[in-house]
């Protein structure tokens, strides 16, 4: 199966406000987006499985126009805490670049 580094052509994450994470993943063409953007792997409860967080938070969205996926979830630490270790949310990406697509 392949890899989420291997299907998309970008993948990044960013602050989405204080409390949330958001990731997007950009697919090459529709074609791609189609087949890959629905996968089991990138459904609430597994996200919420691989960012250690409640999949019934987590928040997928499905943009065919831009054939984009984009994720949010909430940050286990509030951004800028004593214990938050990645300010801006953009080395969260990296979790999900070997996780394989159905």
């Amino acid at each position: 199966m392949p890899k989420v580094s291997e299907v998309c052509r970008h993948v990044r994450s960013k602050n989405a406000g204080p409390f949330w994470i958001t990731v997007d993943l950009s697919f090459p063409d529709r074609e791609s987006f189609e087949r890959y953007a629905g996968a089991q792997a990138l459904q609430p409860a597994a996200i919420g499985t691989l960012f250690d967080v409640d999949g019934s938070q987590v928040k997928c969205f499905q943009i065919a126009d831009l054939s984009v996926v984009k994720i949010s979830y909430p940050r286990r630490r509030p951004q800028g805490g004593a214990l938050e270790r990645d300010m801006h949310g953009g080395q969260q990406y990296i979790r999900l670049l070997d996780v394989e697509l159905d």
